[in-house]
């Protein structure tokens, strides 16, 4: 639990610079930082990994998969500057659902869970290729956010996995109070409270 709450605290102080200019950063580099500066990506991104831990077996990898995936053909879309209505509440709806759906633990079929993700992963990759600077390289940005977005999947599902296996029989219901607080964060970026 402390390493959970370590983490969200250090994520806490990136808020303030959600979707700031990025001066001095190019390509890579700037594609990294994207989804880390903004704490509506982080709490969507991570309550995947988290939302795949409580759904375990093949979804542990599959739903970040999709999620990843959708993310790219959200990028696309945004880069090519064609339009999709109500990026930021998308964005700041998956965070809720995702986390909510974690907190619920209910089974759900794997094809369904990546589905769920997935829609949302096209208004988080929407907002990625919307953002890119004329400038930075395509596909150099794409690898960056990419690799954020995989690692703090990792992080998500890894986290969820050492509170767990700490917690021994209660783990999956604390991966699924995670899960709450996931909503509930989304919640208070949806409201400006946080």
């Amino acid at each position: 639990m402390r390493a959970l709450l370590a983490l969200a605290l250090t994520l806490v102080s990136t808020a303030a610079f959600a979707h700031a200019g990025h001066a001095g950063t190019s390509g890579f580099l700037l594609g990294v930082e994207h989804p880390i500066g903004g704490l509506d990506h982080v709490l969507a991104i991570i309550a995947v990994g988290v939302f795949a831990y409580v759904l375990g077996g093949r979804a542990l990898f599959l739903v970040p998969l999709s999620f990843v995936a959708m993310m790219v053909v959200g990028f696309l879309l945004g880069a090519g500057s064609v339009d999709l209505p109500l990026v930021e509440l998308g964005i700041a709806l998956s965070s809720i659902v995702i986390g909510a759906a974690a907190a619920l633990g209910r089974p759900m079929h794997v094809a369904g869970a990546m589905a769920l993700v997935g829609a949302f992963a096209v208004f988080h990759g929407h907002a990625h290729g919307a953002a890119m600077p004329a400038d930075a390289s395509g596909l150099q940005y794409a690898l960056g956010f990419v690799a954020t977005t995989a690692f703090l999947h990792a992080a998500g599902a890894a986290a969820a996995t050492g509170v767990a296996s700490l917690a021994g029989k209660y783990g999956r219901p604390v991966a699924q109070v995670a899960g709450s607080l996931f909503a509930l964060g989304g919640l208070g970026v949806l409201a400006g409270w946080l």
